[in-house]
């Protein structure tokens, strides 16, 4: 089987997400994947010259497979905020047509906005199955708000396009519905770990003579793409007014982003040294070292965050799969995924977050919470997962 993946985010710099475990296995499996991408964070790249984004082509590219062998086309676009969009919908319909002829696609597997647009529009022209792949509420993701509404009109058109629409939690499934996509068109496959990597016995000695934890330590762990909403900036904070009634916290943060050098002040203002640790970004191969070096896992985002109400980030199944107690907000698409005892821990903001692990910790109650969330996600194995996603596109074809 030939896919053709079209995306509007960073296919090579990001961390892992859903769609890069399906292809990496997929191509394993034997099957051929190009994709279409979009260097989202193009304005950060201070070494980048001229008002041209040049066309790239990558070969051989893999995320979680270093067996992989992927093809990633970067289409050109204009360099100005605004006129990027209209640029890329253009080099975009034309990348996608050309690949079209000279692929040969069975499936075009749309995950993005504009380029999903026009895959599903040549699609229906060429007579190839188009898939919408849905991780995100695609049009709360574009940075300028006043694009929202736009976004969200041709988010629409394309799902009443699509062949098949595939969500990965059932919130993103009544998005989808309630927008036009056709309910006996659209099906969960929801997310998949490996539990073979990610096995609550794995050694952390290594990271913890790397970053200075001790075996005492009690370290909250969060890893990604840090955002502004993510709570962070907040919790760190939180420890730096109070670091000497939580002396054996530490504040584990593995990737970068948006609050990254906000971090940075706050970890000088507050003199926290050891008690905030900021890696960066790191491998994807050493994520399982680094959450084996952690008590608490994270994700303390704000509420109120429209981008966050209907996901459902699959690092989660990864700290759960860990046996590590996860503290997060209570948001819609999380509670409804994985509800109540179930490893999850919910709170309202992340300034909470301190004194409910100590809470947890006080009443004896980690080593429960944290066997229960493992036993949730045992179904998940990624194998059963890719399985369920090559049978649903096999019967399109």
């Amino acid at each position: 089987m030939k896919i053709l993946v079209l995306q509007e985010s960073d296919w090579l710099k990001r961390n892992p997400h859903q769609q890069h475990h399906l292809m990496d296995r997929m191509d394993g499996r034997g099957h051929q994947i190009r994709v279409i991408d979009y260097p989202i964070d193009w304005s950060n790249d201070k070494e980048s010259n001229g008002l041209i984004y040049n066309r790239e082509e990558h070969n051989n590219v893999c995320k979680v497979n270093p067996k992989t062998n992927i093809t990633v086309i970067r289409p050109s676009f204009i360099k100005i905020k605004g006129l990027n969009y209209v640029s890329m919908y253009f080099t975009h319909q034309k990348e996608i047509k050309k690949q079209i002829l000279e692929f040969k696609p069975d499936i075009i597997l749309g995950l993005g906005l504009l380029n999903s647009y026009n895959g599903s529009k040549l699609a229906k022209k060429y007579n190839i199955p188009f898939v919408y792949y849905l991780i995100d509420n695609l049009y709360a993701l574009i940075p300028e708000k006043i694009f929202q509404g736009i976004g969200k009109q041709v988010f629409t058109k394309s799902l009443k396009n699509s062949d098949l629409v595939i969500t990965i939690n059932q919130k993103l499934s009544e998005l989808a519905i309630s927008l036009g996509s056709n309910p006996d068109k659209t099906i969960l496959i929801d997310a998949g770990i490996d539990l073979k990597k990610y096995n609550p016995k794995l050694d952390a000695s290594k990271i913890y003579d790397e970053y200075n934890i001790q075996s005492d330590d009690i370290v909250l762990f969060f890893m990604g793409f840090i955002y502004n909403f993510a709570g962070m900036k907040e919790l760190a904070k939180k420890l730096g007014e109070n670091k000497e009634k939580y002396s054996k916290m530490k504040i584990l943060i593995v990737g970068d982003g948006d609050a990254y050098e906000d971090l940075l002040k706050i970890k000088e203002e507050y003199n926290l040294k050891d008690q905030l640790i900021l890696t960066g970004r790191q491998p994807y191969i050493k994520i399982p070292e680094f959450l084996a070096s952690s008590t608490f896992c994270l994700l303390p985002a704000y509420k109120d965050e429209e981008i966050m109400q209907d996901i459902v980030p699959i690092k989660l199944y990864e700290y759960l799969a860990m046996q590590k107690v996860v503290i997060a907000t209570k948001l819609p698409g999380i509670y409804n995924e994985f509800g109540e005892n179930h490893g999850i821990v919910y709170v309202d903001n992340a300034c909470e977050v301190l004194d409910t692990v100590q809470n947890i910790l006080n009443k004896g109650e980690y080593d429960e919470i944290a066997k229960n969330g493992r036993e949730f996600v045992k179904s998940s194995d990624w194998e059963i997962k890719v399985n369920e996603f090559e049978n649903a596109l096999n019967e399109l074809i």
